[in-house]
């Protein structure tokens, strides 16, 4: 493995972004990641976009050299994979198209992974109200809060080479996977509040409905992966979420998506963990 670039005692973080048609946000991320405490790099990882986006992250790199544009049309797990053998940096950061990060991002990254194996962060939402206060649903395995999103984490590089990256056969939820087999592998995940991260909800009922019908599609793959989570969860915090018509509308549809994993194709089947 390539030994990272230093400036004085500080390591180089590269930011692994995949988008695909993100014309009208991409600009905003990389004004605030342009800015962020070097040394840097910045790998934007495109899955065939037609919008414009391409134009946009070359008209970036030309001003800034860290910034590299990478073509390769795939899901998401396969196209941070990417990102990762691309990656220089002793520290791997990822983030989406659709975000903003806080000028400290990069620096808290950098300064958390000094002591810790993994750091996920403060995901601040923004959007429609009544959608943006639903929140996540955390999991929690061995201790740690394995739902901490692929928008808001970083890990070592050597730990992400170990583990093999992503799982590409997850539509969504391949984070919480890379975060369980991490966890299972005796690493631990901090969580550092000052790392923060706006990330833009969906601005439609239907891309609401789409996201919350493939969380519940990607629980089910990592319930049949790993076997049942639900004995994970904290039920009492689930509850105590005000239950309202977002509320059910998300959860039922999640559901919809998790029994549907059932009619998948063969590219998104995985096989029940052997054993008890």
């Amino acid at each position: 493995m390539d030994e990272p670039k230093n400036e004085g005692n500080r390591a180089l973080v590269s930011v692994v972004v995949t988008v695909k048609n993100e014309s009208a946000n991409i600009g905003f991320l990389l004004d605030s990641l342009v800015v962020q405490e070097p040394p840097l790099e910045i790998l934007i990882i495109d899955a065939a976009s037609t919008d414009g986006t391409q134009g946009i992250v070359k008209s970036y790199s030309k001003r800034y050299p860290f910034v590299k544009l990478h073509l390769h049309d795939a899901q998401r797990g396969e196209s941070r994979n990417a990102g990762i053998k691309m990656a220089k940096g002793k520290y791997v950061s990822f983030t989406d198209g659709d975000c903003i990060a806080n000028p400290f991002w990069v620096r808290c990254i950098r300064h958390s992974l000094k002591d810790h194996d993994i750091v996920g962060g403060r995901t601040i939402t923004m959007g429609y109200e009544p959608m943006r206060n639903l929140g996540r649903v955390e999991v929690y395995h061995k201790g740690y809060d394995i739902t901490f999103p692929s928008c808001n984490l970083a890990y070592r590089k050597h730990i992400l080479d170990e583990l093999g990256g992503f799982d590409t056969r997850f539509v969504t939820a391949e984070d919480v996977d890379l975060n369980f087999r991490a966890t299972e592998l005796g690493y631990g995940i901090h969580e550092d509040p000052d790392m923060v991260i706006y990330h833009k909800e969906r601005s439609t009922v239907i891309g609401f409905m789409k996201q919350a019908f493939w969380n519940g599609f990607g629980r089910k793959q990592l319930t049949m992966k790993h076997g049942s989570l639900w004995g994970n969860y904290k039920p009492q915090e689930m509850l105590e979420k005000p239950i309202g018509f977002w509320w059910l509308l998300r959860t039922s549809v999640a559901f919809m998506g998790y029994f549907s994993y059932f009619m998948s194709n063969k590219r998104y089947r995985i096989r029940p963990k052997a054993g008890p």
